[in-house]
This record gives C-alpha cells, sequence and structure tokens, in this order.
C-alpha cells in the first residue's frame, strides 16, 4: 500500500505515555494536519516520524518498506522546526544551499536549484541578503525552500507559523497551502490552532489524551465530530445533556422535548450528550413553543463586528448563537426569544 502507514505505534518515557495505540495511511500528496491541545503528543509522533525520536512499539511504513528503524538522515524527509533553524551567519542562498552540499551536490547544481526555490517562494532579489535581515514571512519561507532542497519524499512542519502575528500567520498559512498544491508534496504539520488545520489541511488527525480521537476531512470533523472530546476542541459549540426519550426524541434538564436525528446505540431513559453549532442556532421575536423551538431569555449579548453572540437560557440550557448585524433584530439582555434547533444540526454525541 501507497503512503506513509503507522501502526500500533506508541512511544513512551520510562512510565510516561506520550502516544499510544495510533493507527493512520496517510496517501500520497496530501496535507495532514496533527492536532490537538499541548501536550497530547502531536510532535512526539511527528518526531518518530521524522527519525528522531525510536518508537516503543509499533510500525511505520512508506510505500511498503518498513522505515521505523532508518536513520534520520536516510528517510529524505524535509523538516521545519518550530524555531526554524536557519543560520544566521549565513546568506538565503547558502541556508537553502546548505542540505545539498552536504550530499556532494556540485556548486553548479546548487546555485541552480537555489535560484529555483527562490523564484519558487518569491524571494529572487534577497540571494545575498543575511537571514537575519528579513522577516518573519520571508524567514518562514526560506526555511520551508531548505527543507524541501533535496526533493523530500515527506515535508514535515512542526508549528511552523507558531511565532508570527495573526494577520502574516493567516497569509502564510494560504501560502503554504498553495506551495503545497503546487509541489504535490505530502505535508504533514503539526498545531494546536483548530482555524489553521480547517483551512490548510485535507486530512485533519486530532489527538487527545495520547491517542487519535478522530481523523477526517476538516468538515467532517466540524460537522460530525467523533466524541464529545473532537466536538468540545474543534470550533465553538453548545453541548449540553439530555435524556433520550427513544424515537429520535430527547428531553432537556427544563422537561422540553427536541426531535433529533435518530441514533440507534442509545436506548430510552440513558443521559446523553447533544452537540449544536452556534450559527446553527435560529433566533426570532416570542413565539409559541412547537418542534424544536424553545422560549428563552437573553442572559449576554456580545458584538464582535462581523458576528453577533447572543448567549440565551432556555429549557434548563445555557445557548450561544451566532448571526451577523443584518440578522439580528435588537436583542439585548433580558429580552425574551424564540429559539429554533433545527433537527439536522443537533448531533447525538453518545451515553
Amino acid at each position: 500500500m501507497t503512503g506513509l502507514i503507522l501502526e500500533n505505534v506508541e512511544k513512551h518515557y520510562g512510565s510516561a505515555c506520550a502516544v499510544t495505540d495510533v493507527n493512520l495511511h496517510l496517501p500520497e500528496g496530501k496535507l495532514v494536519c496533527f492536532l490537538g491541545p499541548s501536550g497530547c503528543g502531536k510532535t512526539t509522533l511527528l518526531r518518530m516520524i521524522a527519525g528522531l525520536e525510536t518508537l516503543t512499539g509499533g510500525e511505520i511504513r512508506l510505500d511498503g518498506e518498513d522505515i521505523g528503524n532508518t536513520p534520520a538522515h536516510l528517510r529524505n524527509f524535509g523538516m521545519v522546526f518550530q524555531s526554524l533553524a536557519l543560520f544566521p551567519h549565513m546568506t538565503v542562498g547558502e541556508n537553502i544551499a546548505y542540505p545539498l552540499k552536504l550530499r556532494g551536490v556540485s556548486k553548479a547544481d546548487q546555485q541552480a536549484r537555489v535560484v529555483e526555490l527562490l523564484e519558487l517562494i518569491q524571494l529572487q532579489q534577497m540571494i545575498d541578503r543575511p537571514v537575519a535581515k528579513l522577516s518573519g514571512g520571508q524567514r518562514q519561507r526560506v526555511a520551508i525552500a531548505r527543507a524541501i532542497a533535496n526533493h523530500p519524499k515527506i515535508l514535515l512542519l512542526d508549528e511552523p507559523l507558531s511565532a508570527l502575528d495573526a494577520k502574516l500567520r493567516e497569509s502564510m498559512q494560504v501560502e503554504i497551502r498553495q506551495l503545497q498544491q503546487r509541489l504535490n508534496i505530502t505535508t504533514i504539520m503539526v498545531t494546536h490552532d483548530q482555524r489553521e488545520a480547517m483551512t490548510m489541511a485535507d486530512i485533519v488527525v486530532v489527538l487527545g489524551e495520547h491517542k487519535v480521537q478522530q481523523v477526517g476531512t476538516p468538515i467532517e470533523i466540524y460537522r460530525h465530530p467523533a466524541n464529545e472530546f473532537v466536538a468540545d476542541f474543534i470550533g465553538s459549540g453548545n453541548i449540553f445533556p439530555a435524556t433520550a426519550l427513544g424515537n429520535g426524541k430527547v428531553s432537556l434538564p427544563g422537561g422540553d422535548a427536541l426531535q433529533v436525528p435518530i441514533c440507534t446505540s442509545i436506548a430510552a431513559g440513558e443521559k446523553v450528550k447533544m452537540l449544536i453549532r452556534p450559527e446553527d442556532l435560529q433566533l426570532s421575536a416570542p413565539q409559541a413553543t412547537a418542534g424544536n423551538r424553545l422560549l428563552g431569555k437573553v442572559t449576554f449579548v456580545r458584538d464582535i463586528g462581523a458576528t453577533i453572540e447572543t448567549t440565551v437560557e432556555c429549557s434548563g440550557v445555557s445557548f450561544t448563537a451566532l448571526s451577523t448585524p443584518c440578522q439580528g433584530f435588537g436583542l439585548s439582555v433580558g429580552h425574551p426569544v424564540s429559539v429554533t434547533l433545527p433537527v439536522e444540526a443537533c448531533r447525538v454525541l453518545g451515553a
């Protein structure tokens, strides 16, 4: 089977578990994001793929070949570290040429490859500039150019944008994604930023509690989270308790019933957790309760320009709804309001 395969991979430091029971198939040419909170094992997993950490157990295979014990310098992987690790005493061109020099590539071929890469990252005029005199975004591009100089099979990025300011970070997300698509190079990126993963990735691997919680496309992860951990970590969501009534209905703590997609694995009487995203809630002027329309009271309003967050208490649950200014109708704290929860937007997360 082609691509990168991790089978039963685990890493322990003494009695401490870093990652456990990781099974993944990462196809060629895709950008994969390892996403999760600090300490969940994302970077450890990336370093095992790179060959910078030994495996405690399991196998890592690339295109059918076991590379678990192959030294890092023989794997032909490019890596960009969080610190970038550029050489400050070298110029831009010398930094990019360095891995080629280590492999004994001729000076003429080094120069040709450096020029080619500088054109790719649009820094053609900076070949002789010291890296210390580059901006954060320019240094980032140089680090990526150096990582791909040797035509690596896989590009590994360890939180490469964490040191950039918010605006530059967003522009670099687009640049890296476009570069990856042009090169069609398999890329694995570690991030704790869910927006970054949702923006850039073909495949998101959500890690938590030292293991894989869910694997899927960004929209699958967001719309169909596998469990409460994923639902809570990805995006903002209203997660609330309910009791299964059977036949696709649940009751809220305040007694109101909701129609939800039928979940055959949940028996009547079981306590469950529900999810609905803030943008799926519909607010309107007070109306009689019917179906999935509940009556509530506004407890908090936050206008953040492009969107308005409104918190509403109804049937024993505090819901947050997200709307745009043109959808609003002058709600303020204390006002009664009707809240509609569309059936198809309700998710049963499990007992």
